[in-house]
């Protein structure tokens, strides 16, 4: 149905046609009349960020947490370089936004006027797709079509700016019917003939892997089920990069745990040993396969993703399938059934005993402490107190967030939310709010490092204003943990400029915004100021102090194989490792 309206209004109308219920958002001068649409529309709930970036991070939180485009709403200028690096996260980390920027009027454009910058010219490498809007005659249609090619395909961010005065114009507004992209008509349906090959390599292969990413993840909830059954049906043994991660449940018998840079042991070797490896929804990033001509050199290797740049740009597949990572499951689950397919179990029964052996290197294992918490130990406690709970968890970028990936377990997806591809400071406290919004009733937390959470603090105000009670538990060591471990292992612990040197008092600051603060630094006191931060209705801060020059391992050394790891010195039997003896100059360049 048309009807007659302002370009604001139809901004307004649009985002009610395409179920938005919140967005996340900054005013200025070039968006004041499609706040002041919002001010007359109750139906779209607006929460005011403090700064744009957290505006994008907030709306990838409650995308990535409720499987919906994201959206945000920021002012020209600055408000639209502001959001540039929530906008890149979004892209190498394929979540859905719509991000709306205000922009001059369209005969100011290329004038220096107040406010402008060339937003589609800046946001053009760090989106899925842009639009400048110059008639109001187009903008139902471009309003629509963003919120498509956002969530169609592989997800992605798309921006869509608004010149002041095509808000101010009127015209005539259509809703979403039939609306998608001319040209961009991503495929969904795997190629059944492929499918079967990969079926039929599946029921031969003596040491097979499942190798899965954040892919699954964006494809729904059903994708996790069918990777489920799946695995069930095989036996075979999965492991999962950072975004992956509760696809298939950590408490499963075939999870060997995350892999990569800091994954375990026996994923890693798992990988590199393997004869099969099945990748689905992942993109095999340099933090996975150490150093690329010596990744999995004698596997067989099928790649299912919906993105077929994906397909053979890092790595050289034998069978790449184009889909959708729910339809590419749910067709091998029906072929793998109905033609009786059964996998080599005396080969898969070496495979698990070799598998076995791996596991038993602990490679989580760390040293206890009854005089000062050690990080490994907090996150453990924090995952046991609140195992049972409706929990979602978002992190920051560092050495916690890495600990927080090897020993929080997530059973399910969508419960996890983090930045992958651009390791972004800053974004896990906006991140938690977003999520918060999109889950009233869960208990988020925000694992953060005392670095990291600086970057973004002023968000605890928006927490306050909204009464969202969401928890930052910071693993405080006083350092930028990843960067003063980096310094130790290959700069002669010359430790430049990686030391806090004036934190503030974090259970002041929280008070200062009107939360609550919690300190702990005894072992013996961890668990009743976790069940305490866990129990308050109110935004929570805990600066939980632990062990300083904690270093996260396993690692795998940069410019070295997949399976040339890195044990902590407690499991290990030849002592502390010297990166400073292993990593050679070219692969300094790739920390």
């Amino acid at each position: 149905m048309s009807r007659q309206m302002t370009g604001a209004e139809m901004v307004v109308a649009a985002l009610e046609d395409q179920g938005v219920d919140t967005i996340f958002g900054y005013p200025g001068g070039a968006v004041l009349p499609i706040y002041d649409a919002l001010f007359q529309h109750q139906s779209v709930k607006h929460v005011l960020v403090r700064h744009e970036q957290g505006a994008g991070h907030a709306a990838e939180g409650y995308a990535r947490s409720s499987g919906k485009v994201g959206v945000l709403l920021v002012t020209s200028g600055p408000g639209a370089t502001n959001a540039v690096t929530a906008l890149t996260d979004a892209l190498l980390d394929s979540v859905p936004l719509v991000c709306i920027t205000g922009q001059v009027p369209t005969h100011l454009i290329g004038s220096d006027a107040f406010q402008e910058c060339d937003t589609t010219g800046i946001t053009r490498h760090c989106t899925k797709h842009n639009y400048l809007v110059r008639r109001v005659e187009d903008l139902p249609r471009i309003l629509h079509e963003a919120f498509w090619v956002a969530s169609h395909g592989r997800p992605g961010p798309v921006v869509i700016d608004i010149p002041k005065d095509v808000q101010f114009s009127t015209g005539t507004y259509v809703g979403p019917q039939n609306i998608v992209h001319k040209t961009y008509q991503p495929t969904v349906k795997g190629d059944l003939d492929k499918i079967r090959q990969a079926v039929a390599l599946m029921a031969k292969a003596k040491r097979p892997i499942f190798y899965t990413g954040g892919g699954v993840i964006n494809a729904g909830p059903e994708a996790s089920a069918l990777l489920r059954e799946l695995v069930g049906l095989t036996n075979f043994p999965i492991t999962s990069t950072l975004m992956g991660l509760g696809a298939y449940p950590a408490s499963g018998e075939n999870w060997l745990g995350m892999l990569g840079m800091h994954g375990t042991y026996e994923s890693n070797h798992a990988m590199h040993d393997c004869d099969l490896m099945i990748a689905v929804g992942s993109r095999f990033d340099d933090r996975i396969t150490g150093r690329l001509d010596a990744f999995s050199p004698g596997s067989t290797k099928i790649h299912v993703d919906i993105d077929p740049s994906s397909i053979n740009k890092v790595v050289k597949v034998d069978l790449g399938i184009v889909g959708d990572c729910a339809f590419v499951l749910e067709d091998m689950v029906r072929i793998w059934r109905s033609e009786g397919h059964q996998s080599d179990r005396a080969a898969l029964a070496e495979w698990w005993k070799q598998i076995d052996g791996w596991r038993k290197r602990n490679s989580l294992g760390f040293a206890p402490s009854k005089e000062v918490i050690k990080p490994q130990h907090a996150i453990r406690r924090l995952y046991e107190l609140t195992r049972g709970r409706d929990t979602y968890i978002t992190t920051e970028v560092g050495q916690h967030q890495m600990w927080a990936a090897q020993h929080y377990g997530f059973d399910e997806p969508n419960r996890w939310m983090t930045s992958g591809g651009l390791g972004t400071m800053g974004y896990g406290l906006p991140a938690a709010i977003g999520v918060q919004m999109a889950h009233p009733k869960a208990l988020v937390i925000d694992v953060a490092g005392e670095a990291s959470i600086l970057m973004n603090m002023q968000e605890m105000s928006t927490a306050l204003q909204y009464r969202l009670p969401v928890k930052v538990f910071i693993l405080n060591n006083s350092y930028m943990g990843m960067v003063r471990q980096w310094q130790e292992l290959l700069h002669g612990s010359r430790y430049s400029e990686s030391y806090s040197e004036a934190l503030p008092d974090f259970v002041k600051l929280a008070e200062a915004y009107g939360g609550v603060g919690i300190r702990c630094s005894d072992p013996a006191e961890l668990d009743a100021a976790i069940l305490r931060m866990i129990e308050a209705p109110h935004p929570v801060i805990f600066d939980c102090v632990v062990e300083r020059e904690e270093n996260c391992f396993p690692m795998i050394p940069s410019g070295k194989a997949h399976n040339e790891m890195l044990l902590p010195a407690a499991i290990d039997d030849w002592g502390a490792p010297d990166l400073g003896a292993v990593i050679d100059e070219k692969g300094k360049m790739l920390v």
